[in-house]
């Protein structure tokens, strides 16, 4: 039955300092949806010195971060996991069992009253707080975890519709992504949800998958390379000089440069599937060219010294491209990289 007093008995727990219970173990059933494996993993490339302008990391600390980017050779990926709850509330926006909660967004209602739960559901989750609060996120990682809980036949996300015309709304279309839509709290009679943050072949093969459903029926333009411009939009990363390089490499090695957000989603797939490389800071916009562009494509993000992350190569891994490490001079949101680090960065590709 639903409870309304969950979320306070969460409330006074954090304030009477008690421990964090576990949500997961909380499930009545786990199993493996899909095995762990061993494969080959190829280190980042880049210049000598580049590691050492990395001061600071995010999602996760310094040393897991170099050593993702690092890693060379024959590496042991781990499973997928799926969990099964009864009796679950869904109240704005966090989940909660007996004792323990997840959150898959941030609370609307932070001071306002928990409200009983009217409708009872049964259904598989396939979103984490990330890919609600980041649309790269989303794009790399939800249309492969569309796929694990369309095999349950009850596919649920708490996103709302994608705005018509959107990216998200024809990349759902492309896809076929078409889930059942949760508006508002709800009561999870049952609930499966999955733990799926390894690249193991089952995601690999999903991920491959998605990509073939992009570019079907199409026949993109051979070309160097694409730049992806970030500007100011979404969390502050500004490249002073941005657009210097851009216009640069379009002159003197015939890249293509895009700004994401006056382009189609289309546009942005034709452009970048046949792409020998793609190039732009480290973001979300930068994930339209990942999951586009074909294997052993050079993938290279401009990243701030004091916010390096390794989460873009573990995509490029799962499509078998290659990932570079460029590490601009500044700090985390504002940056400048030099054009002789960026030529010769792309020529190790070569």
């Amino acid at each position: 039955m639903p409870n309304p007093l969950r979320p306070y008995n969460a409330r006074f727990r954090r304030l009477l300092g008690r421990p964090e219970p576990d949500f997961m173990a909380g499930a009545v059933e786990s199993w493996t949806e899909a095995p762990s494996d061993i494969r080959r993993v190829r280190p980042a490339l880049h210049l000598p010195g580049q590691l050492e302008r990395v001061r600071a990391s995010v999602f996760a600390n310094l040393a897991e971060t170099v050593s993702a980017l690092t890693r060379d050779g024959e590496m042991r990926e781990g499973a997928t996991t799926g969990w099964r709850f009864r009796n679950v509330d869904l109240i704005d926006g966090v989940l909660y069992g007996d004792g323990a909660e997840l959150h898959l967004r941030n609370r609307q209602r932070r001071y306002g009253l928990a409200l009983r739960p009217q409708q009872a559901v049964s259904g598989a989750l396939y979103e984490t707080w990330t890919t609600n609060r980041w649309f790269g996120s989303w794009l790399m990682e939800g249309p492969a975890a569309w796929l694990l809980a369309s095999r349950r036949h009850m596919a649920m996300t708490t996103a709302a519709q994608p705005k018509p015309g959107s990216h998200a709304a024809r990349y759902e279309q492309i896809m076929g992504i078409a889930p059942q839509r949760i508006a508002g709290d709800v009561h999870f009679d049952e609930l499966i949800l999955f733990g799926d943050m390894s690249n193991n072949a089952d995601k690999r093969r999903r991920q491959q998958q998605m990509r073939e459903k992009l570019l079907a029926g199409r026949d993109p333009k051979p070309v160097p390379g694409v730049f992806l411009l970030r500007g100011t939009a979404g969390d502050l990363r500004l490249l002073r000089n941005e657009r210097e390089l851009a216009e640069r490499l379009a002159a003197e090695r015939g890249f293509l440069v895009i700004d994401p957000l006056a382009a189609t989603a289309d546009e942005l797939i034709e452009a970048c599937s046949a792409a020998r490389a793609i190039v732009g800071v480290e973001g979300s916009q930068l994930v339209h060219g990942i999951i586009a562009a074909p294997q052993n494509a050079a993938i290279l993000p401009i990243q701030p010294p004091d916010r390096v992350a390794a989460t873009l190569k573990g995509l490029t891994d799962r499509l078998d491209q290659r990932f570079g490490l460029l590490v601009a001079e500044g700090n985390d949101t504002v940056f400048t990289l030099n054009w002789r680090d960026l030529a010769a960065t792309l020529d190790l590709f070569d």
